[in-house]
């Protein structure tokens, strides 16, 4: 069984220098704090870590690494800045076997698109995926074959700073 970890940006300032340069506000900071704490209280530790490479994914990346206190190396990634749900399940296929726990750190409307295809529809996801939300998700299957209804949530997390 793997685990695949949906993680939406936290709360990142209205304007910046380009889209793409936008940096977390201090809700933002604290609210990437507070979902390290709980996914590092849920006992979840990435293997593989797949970010955008916008500064306010490499910002909330850093918070979440920080409060968890793990010790992994992210892929940036700089397809996830525009990627649409098929980029990302591209990306998923192509990562190695041996990739248990895997957390992607992306962008709406990508990825709460992403999280609805995903979902076997067993569960429901609270409320809208907000800035900062994550969702956890089982797997059972070779990440070369995970595809639409594939996963089934475990757990989801919004914090609010």
């Amino acid at each position: 069984m793997s685990t695949l970890v949906l993680v939406r940006h936290a709360k990142a300032e209205q304007f910046g220098p380009a889209d793409h340069e936008r940096a977390l506000t201090e809700r933002g900071l604290a609210d990437a704090t507070a979902a390290g704490e709980w996914l590092a209280a849920q006992g979840l530790e990435p293997d593989t870590a797949l970010v955008s490479t916008a500064l306010r994914t490499r910002q909330t990346w850093a918070r979440l690494v920080e409060a968890a206190g793990w010790d992994v190396e992210p892929s940036f990634d700089s397809t996830l800045y525009a990627a649409d749900p098929e980029t990302v399940l591209d990306l998923l296929r192509g990562l190695p076997r041996g990739s248990a726990t895997v957390i992607v750190v992306g962008h709406n409307p990508t990825m709460a698109y992403l999280a609805q295809l995903l979902d076997d529809g067993a569960s429901v996801m609270a409320g809208e995926f907000a800035t900062g939300a994550v969702a956890v998700f089982s797997y059972d299957g070779d990440w070369a074959d995970i595809d639409e209804g594939s996963c089934r949530l475990t757990a989801f997390h919004v914090a609010r700073g």
